[in-house]
């Protein structure tokens, strides 16, 4: 996309790398200090209203705010998250992975203004990462309970399923909160979605032309109208002498009356 070329030359000498283990520190750091200070994590939720009231910090401190689990499952989430970032980073570049964060951070804030009463998480980092590298990577496997095999392109159906059912049935703010959430996957890959779709759409098209086209009988007698689909055992033969070459069946094709200016 021209954009986010465009964005990524401007962009590439502010680029910070390993953003990914940046954000993983943060959020292991606040889950140790949380475990002895419980009110800290409330302290770094993005709350708008608050933010206007000068705890201006909440704009960052946010993206810090650690998953609220079990210290076994915050080790694991954090694992799968280095991967998955690391993995983009290595297949876009730093300054292209620091463009996609970025802009799910604004959008999400964005958003979070609109409503500034309600507190807005870090969610869109770990799901549109997630998203992003299901895109990129659909066949790679995870292992459920470190034994069930399932590609991840079934992980991210699931967690699109999720989205589009709170799309669906949530109000007004929960609505523009998931959009904000994959507001930067939509950005990197909503061009090339549309082209998969139509192309699709061609595919099927030309699919079933050739399935009409294959119903549709090859000979059909135009006297009888018997056609090769209603007797597979009939002959047919053409005839020169008649204008346009009209199909006949074996049992007109000799006495039939020529059509046209052509002499018997």
């Amino acid at each position: 996309m021209r954009l986010l070329d465009r964005l990524e030359r401007r962009f590439r000498r502010y680029a910070i790398p390993n953003l990914t283990m940046i954000i993983i520190i943060g959020q292991v750091l606040a889950y140790i200090l949380s475990q002895s200070n419980p009110e800290l994590l409330e302290r770094m939720i993005l709350v708008p209203r608050l933010v206007m009231e000068g705890e201006v910090w909440r704009l960052g401190s946010f993206c810090f705010v650690p998953p609220r689990t079990n210290p076994i499952f915050f080790f694991i989430l954090m694992m799968v998250f280095r991967m998955l970032g690391s993995a983009l980073e290595q297949t876009w570049g730093a300054a292209r992975y620091n463009i996609f964060l970025l802009s799910g951070y604004v959008a999400t804030v964005a958003v979070a203004f609109v409503y500034p009463d309600l507190p807005a998480t870090s969610v869109f980092i770990e799901t549109s990462v997630f998203l992003a590298f299901a895109w990129l990577y659909p066949d790679y496997v995870f292992y459920i309970m470190f034994i069930l095999p399932v590609k991840v392109r079934w992980l991210a159906l699931l967690t699109w399923i999720g989205l589009i059912y709170a799309l669906l049935v949530g109000d007004m703010a929960t609505r523009l909160i998931v959009l904000a959430g994959i507001a930067n996957f939509l950005l990197f890959f909503g061009q090339e979605i549309i082209q998969r779709v139509r192309s699709k759409g061609r595919r099927i098209q030309q699919e079933a032309r050739v399935a009409a086209d294959a119903k549709k009988p090859k000979h059909e007698c135009v006297v009888c109208g018997v056609t090769n689909k209603s007797d597979p055992t009939i002959e047919f033969r053409y005839c020169s002498k008649c204008e346009g070459a009209p199909c006949y069946c074996e049992n007109h094709i000799r006495d039939h009356q020529h059509v046209g200016n052509v002499e018997a």
